[in-house]
């Protein structure tokens, strides 16, 4: 019923999703009766409510009223709750602090506050030390993974206090103790505005990395069901304590080793995961949340009696529905298993470390068991003040397995290119390892696989199919991507080159014969391994592709550029569709998509540049100009969509600046300069030595007599002039072309098949019968012309064809 669409500001939310003042003016400009703010942005801020309550006339918030969201949306405030109210709680700075909050205001003792509150990095160090390492320092009005800063030694607590307060601005700063091996689990919460509230179930969502959930699915089955249910009594007694309204959940971390469960924070608001919920339930929250704003009981909601297995108007049906005791009535057991998977647009081979830009394809196709959808600018981009994840993608099964096996088919169907990268290769190997399949995951498991390695991908010898990257052994081995990025990049030079050689003539300027090339040296560095390669413009479309020093063996490729601005690639009779998704000269190194596997090719190693591979701006330099720096170390923090990137040194070494502290940054980009303790030991990748055995890999100037007549002659002539157009050509070709033209001339049936091929369009055009004829005659005619080689043979042949009515008919 939605049919008025109202532009809002650009830039960061704060300027258009957050404005509390923006959202409520056009509100009432609009004379709206409701709004419903979704998730993250404002959907979380008191404000909103209480400044729509007070419009007039008042327009309905559809979420719970200002005074609950000010207490329970505020980590600090939400946690003095529940251990007040009993609910367990991990040890943390204010775990002596209890105090009853106003129903009214919705706000505790400011002395309580204050006391759970953390000042000063000095402060914080002093509580870190008292609750023991590791330790979790986190914003109270932080989320999505934002304001949130693992520690493990004292030296590392004042940054992180640092990094936590400069992404959440403003927010009080709290300090709890990390819970190890622990399950993420969260209840969903339905409460109306008579009091009443239900649990619809809940969440696992241990799959994080940098706090920020990856994976998530339902029911949950870590927690017996005995504990569960306490979890979920709990759940209900805080929101029923404070008086919430609508949607929201209660998150708890649960140890699995001692089963026992955690107070961590309640969300006044709907998760971005809620279809998990509802696929498990068969309640839609959304149209739940809007009729609970009307005003609707919970008892009288159709999906909320059909989960308590209660129909319609059972008592009498002109009477209202009966109420449902919902602490005695039990549930009806979930309907199925559901998984749900965020694509974010990170890069997950370099630490999931956001990126920006624009989208070219993105292919997905719902089906019955798993359902998505995708979410960009009109231009078809992910722009910088985005939040990363821009994509989320739901499975359903009859049980865990069968939900988890949707999910792998549909991540293998999903197709994203474009210049961002995506975590959908990394997520679709990582939910087939054994321990994902077995269920035996916590919140650090992610996180323990990418420190498993630099680059933040998982080790061969933990991926399932001994994978590294998106390249399998075999493949590698077979080093076909190497030729086809190698194709890639003397195609686009030469193409450049034209270009740029035509420009010239237009204007009237005489360009420089150096801008047509047909030779490049190609270097590519794939898995460690750096090819160096000599690529050769046979023709137009036909390049060949040899490792430098050797170029008698090479391996021949047939480039055509597709509308969509893919490549065509023939390799010895084998085609392969590739799209270059980011340029050539890009400091991350060069990417490449070939049949949806994704293919990076690592930019050479130079340690002694500092450079940024993502887009973003230097928030702080961590290290002084001159100072020395240790391997590993950060020297500066970028700030990437609303994350703070710490930037670190791959080698030890004196810090030189270039640019200064606030300064934005596009991908490449110089930040300093690194002067090497011990430049010698500085590792280089290896070079590849010996043949690029694909198919198609040979010597060049081998000629084929197999092929017809005239078939032989064309490829001959095209040889030849493409020797005459400048194609540079050896020796033996010209040779073989030479020889194959001689033969083709002199083939008896040359005229026949030159004919035939003629003849073959009337195939269909004509009545069978009388195309039967003439590939009687021409059949007759080549039978003749293998008997009786000569010319005045085949000249009365050609003759008597060229005048038979039948075939000029």
């Amino acid at each position: 019923m939605g049919d008025v669409i109202v532009d809002v500001p650009g830039g960061s939310n704060n300027h258009n999703y957050a404005n509390v003042t923006l959202i409520v003016e056009l509100a009432r400009l609009h004379g709206v009766h409701a709004v419903w703010a979704g998730w993250g942005h404002a959907s979380e801020n008191p404000v909103l409510p209480d400044t729509l309550a007070k419009s007039n006339p008042p327009i309905k918030f559809i979420g719970p009223a200002g005074p609950p969201m000010r207490a329970l949306g505020d980590k600090i405030g939400s946690t003095i709750i529940a251990q007040t109210a009993g609910v367990p709680c991990i040890g943390w700075n204010g775990d002596d602090v209890k105090a009853e909050y106003d129903k009214v205001t919705g706000t505790l003792p400011a002395k309580a506050y204050e006391d759970a509150s953390i000042a000063n990095a000095t402060e914080a160090v002093l509580a870190a030390q008292k609750i023991g390492f590791p330790v979790m320092i986190k914003a109270s009005e932080g989320g999505g993974g934002k304001g949130i800063r693992r520690v493990d030694k004292t030296e590392d607590v004042a940054n992180a206090f640092r990094q936590v307060c400069g992404e959440v601005p403003g927010s009080p700063i709290f300090i709890m103790r990390l819970s190890s091996n622990s399950r993420h689990l969260e209840v969903q919460l339905l409460a109306d505005e008579y009091g009443e509230a239900v649990a619809l179930n809940g969440r696992d969502c241990s799959v994080q990395r940098r706090h920020q959930k990856i994976i998530e699915e339902g029911p949950p089955t870590a927690a017996a069901p005995d504990v569960w249910n306490e979890m979920e009594k709990a759940a209900v007694s805080l929101a029923k304590a404070v008086y919430y309204t609508n949607a929201g959940t209660v998150e708890y971390l649960y140890s699995e080793k001692d089963a026992k469960f955690y107070f961590l924070e309640l969300n006044p608001r709907l998760q971005v995961e809620h279809p998990v919920t509802e696929m498990v339930t068969r309640v839609n929250l959304p149209a739940a949340q809007l009729q609970v704003a009307m005003g609707i009981p919970l008892h009288n909601i159709p999906e909320i009696r059909e989960l308590y297995g209660r129909n319609r108007f059972e008592d009498d049906p002109k009477a209202p529905e009966s109420k449902i005791d919902f602490e005695t009535v039990q549930r009806i057991p979930p309907n199925g298993h559901c998984i749900a998977v965020r694509i974010t647009a990170e890069n997950a081979e370099a630490g999931f470390k956001p990126t920006s830009g624009g989208i070219q394809e993105l292919n997905f196709r719902s089906t019955p068991n798993v359902w998505g959808y995708f979410s960009m600018d009109s231009s078809g981009s992910i722009h910088e003040f985005a939040d990363s994840q821009f994509g989320h993608l739901f499975a359903s099964g009859s049980d865990r397995e069968q939900a988890r096996r949707n999910m792998v088919l549909a991540l293998k169907e999903l197709s994203i290119r474009g210049d961002i990268s995506t975590t959908v290769d990394y997520i679709s190997k990582l939910i087939e390892f054994e321990d994902f399949i077995s269920n035996n995951i916590d919140t650090g498991w992610l996180d323990r696989i990418i420190k498993e390695n630099v680059d933040g991908i998982g080790s061969a010898e933990s991926l399932p199919d001994k994978r590294t990257s998106d390249i399998t052994i075999n493949t590698l081995h077979d080093h076909t991507y190497c030729v086809i990025g190698a194709s890639i990049v003397a195609f686009v030079l030469s193409s450049d080159g034209e270009k740029k050689f035509i420009d010239l003539l237009e204007k009237g300027q005489l360009p420089p014969r150096s801008l047509i090339k047909m030779k490049h040296d190609v270097e590519l560095i794939l898995a460690g391994i750096k090819y160096k390669m000599n690529v050769t413009r046979k023709s137009q479309h036909i390049f060949a592709v040899a490792v430098s020093g050797d170029e008698e063996k090479c391996v021949v490729t047939h480039v055509r550029i597709l509308s969509d601005g893919g490549y065509l690639i023939d390799i010895g009779g084998n085609s392969h569709v590739a799209y270059l998704t980011n340029k050539l000269d890009s400091a991350t190194g060069m990417r490449v998509n070939v049949g949806g596997a994704n293919v990076i090719f690592s930019p050479d190693y130079d340690p002694t540049a500092l450079r940024a591979d993502v887009a973003g701006k230097l928030v702080k330099r961590l290290k002084p100009e001159g100072s020395h720096v240790k391997k590993g170390e950060a020297y500066g923090e970028i700030e990437v969509m609303k994350m703070f990137m710490p930037l670190k040194v791959e080698e030890s070494g004196i810090l030189s600046w270039t640019v200064i502290e606030g300064a934005a940054l596009a991908p490449g980009d110089l930040l300093g300069s690194l002067e090497l303790d011990n430049p010698e030991n500085v590792a280089d990748v290896t070079v590849f030595e010996g043949d690029l055995k694909v198919t198609g890999w040979g010597n060049l100037g081998q000629s084929s007599t197999r092929l017809r007549p005239h078939l032989l002659l064309r490829a001959a002539v095209d040889k030849l002039n493409e020797a005459m157009s400048g194609y540079i050509l050896s020796k033996e070709e010209i040779d073989g072309a030479l020889s194959n033209l001689g033969i083709a001339v002199t083939e008896p049936t040359l005229p026949v098949f030159e004919i035939e091929e003629q003849v073959s369009v009337l195939s269909g055009r004509i009545p069978p019968k009388l195309f039967r004829g003439i590939s009687q005659v021409l059949e007759d005619f080549k039978r003749t012309c293998e008997m009786q080689a000569g010319s005045g043979v085949q000249h009365r042949c050609v003759h008597r064809l060229s005048g038979s009515r039948d075939v000029l008919a």
